[in-house]
């Protein structure tokens, strides 16, 4: 991005307790057989019929005491073995925003079907989440904001649900044992609308209205406001998205167009992405576009989405895209998804927003270092995502970088030094801080952006060319399609460069003060 429950446990009976229970009734049933006389045994007159009764009574007892039971010896005090049902934990352990993200389960797919009216911006939606539980499961949770839920099933049975805030808990008609794969469908509808995120003080995020149409934005918490998740980019999954609009609307949304199916007065918009994706950077915008496409490197599919009436000095803005692919291809790795594109608002807006396949933009688009900024964020941010949002640098720090790598292309280290030392007398100025946010609200400061960048030219300065490039290739090959941590990536340079490159780097991520200019 650019920016200014309790466990339920089953009661176990034993072949015992059942061998009891039959001595007791036999018991009662032979007492009952003995009464010769019509009044209480303790009202009989005479002694012979005491003596009978008591007799009678002995009798029974040793009966009952001795009589043989047949007990197969597999049944003799056993008992069977079941998974304790758990509560999945209803946050991540995320350091800047523990509630997000759900624990128990790792969604594999999101099946998600909208039919909108853009003009009321009112949807009905059914949502199926596929996912495997990573822990037996009496409960687990989905963040979701607002919106009327209908129903819920898991595994085609109905489910047991309420709400608490964000927090959208199941209870599953049967427990889920630890590693079983299972489908949540849940039907809702209503007027989405954006949600408040402590990081981002100039707008809400999530799903938005607009001129002439719809948008989703969501970094890092916004995807809640239209589709129930695991809302934490440590838990990615493919998506396929079905989204039914009134002509002469268009839906685009993240990876390939599969199908575009006529309904008379609708259209259905079928969009696929196979390779694993955070659930903030899933997008959907709904307005009016020209479409432009055309092909880039090796073939790769590329697809901008322009509202109608857009400039075409406006469109010129995107003409490099094949040469930053090209460029990023060449030090870094082959372009990692199935296509890319950008998207553009009918408003303008102080950002642009890497979402995955799918850049989007302002109405005016942006200058050409901001174009290749949220275009590099497909290796770094998309691909490879942070652990927990603290690690946001790894997103930011290494897209601005590399803005400044492209944009010195071609006038070489003297000019990119020249460029990096005026940040660091500002940063210097500015009294700037590590790049590791302390709180939701410095995830997008300047700290992340050029502390961070100027960590990676730190360290690209004193390794040199071919250490710095094998640092990054290794680094997103170990954990493209995943995770990483700032932690992951210090080792990463270590291994390649020693323990010199852990040292340079904790003193620009960790130590408050800045470290000599370079």
């Amino acid at each position: 991005m650019r920016t200014l429950a309790a466990c339920r446990r089953k009661e176990h009976r034993t072949r015992i307790f059942r061998i009891n229970a039959d001595l007791k009734q036999t018991f009662i049933k032979k007492s009952a057989k003995i009464s010769v006389h019509p009044r209480p045994i303790w009202l009989f007159s005479g002694f012979s019929d005491r003596l009978l009764v008591t007799f009678a009574l002995c009798a029974v007892v040793l009966m009952a005491c001795v009589r043989p039971v047949a007990v197969p010896k597999a049944q003799q005090i056993q008992f069977t073995p079941i998974a304790v049902a758990a509560v999945g934990a209803d946050g991540l352990g995320d350091v800047l925003f523990p509630k997000l993200g759900n624990g128990g389960y790792d969604v594999e797919h999101y099946a998600i079907d909208l039919d909108v009216d853009v003009t009321r911006n009112i949807i009905s939606a059914t949502v199926t989440v596929t996912a495997r539980a990573t822990q037996p499961l009496a409960q687990f949770n989905f963040d979701f904001s607002g919106l009327n839920i209908r129903s819920i099933e898991v595994n085609n049975t109905p489910a047991q649900f309420s709400r608490q805030n964000t927090e959208l808990i199941i209870q599953p008609a049967r427990p889920l044992n630890q590693d079983a794969l299972f489908k949540t469908t849940i039907r809702y509808d209503g007027s989405p609308s954006g949600v408040d995120d402590p990081s981002v003080d100039f707008s809400k995020i999530g799903w938005l209205t607009q001129t002439g149409g719809l948008y989703v934005v969501s970094e890092p918490s916004g995807a809640m406001s239209w589709f129930p998740n695991n809302n934490h980019p440590r838990d990615k999954a493919s998506y396929t998205l079905r989204v039914r609009v009134p002509k002469p609307y268009v839906a685009a949304a993240n990876g390939l167009l599969r199908e575009v199916i006529d309904n008379d007065n609708s259209r259905t918009y079928v969009w696929e992405t196979t390779q694993p994706m955070a659930s903030y950077l899933a997008t959907l915008h709904i307005n009016q576009f020209e479409v432009q496409t055309e092909a880039g490197p090796h073939g790769l599919p590329i697809r901008n989405y322009f509202p109608k009436g857009t400039a075409q000095s406006v469109k010129d803005k995107f003409s490099k895209t094949n040469d930053m692919i090209a460029f990023m291809e060449q030090r870094i790795a082959p372009y990692p998804f199935a296509a890319y594109g950008v998207v553009l608002l009918t408003e303008r807006v102080p950002w642009a927003l890497e979402t995955q396949s799918l850049s989007t933009f302002g109405a005016e688009g942006a200058d050409e270092g901001v174009v290749f900024h949220e275009l590099m964020h497909q290796w770094y941010g998309n691909s490879v995502s942070p652990a927990q949002w603290r690690d946001i640098w790894l997103n930011e720090g290494f897209a601005t970088y590399f803005q400044f790598l492209w944009d010195t292309r071609a006038t070489g280290k003297d000019a990119l030094r020249v460029a990096m030392n005026e940040w660091y007398d500002w940063m210097e100025d500015a009294r700037t801080g590590p790049p590791i946010p302390a709180k939701p609200g410095e995830m997008f400061g300047s700290a992340v952006y050029y502390r961070g960048a100027y960590t990676l030219f730190a360290l690209h300065m004193t390794v040199g060319d071919d250490a710095f490039y094998k640092i990054m290739r290794t680094y997103y090959e170990r954990y493209k399609n995943s995770n990483a941590s700032t932690e992951d990536f210090i080792k990463v340079a270590e291994e390649i460069s020693g323990k010199p490159a852990r040292e340079l780097l904790s003193a620009w991520l960790f130590q408050r003060g800045l470290p000599p200019k370079i």
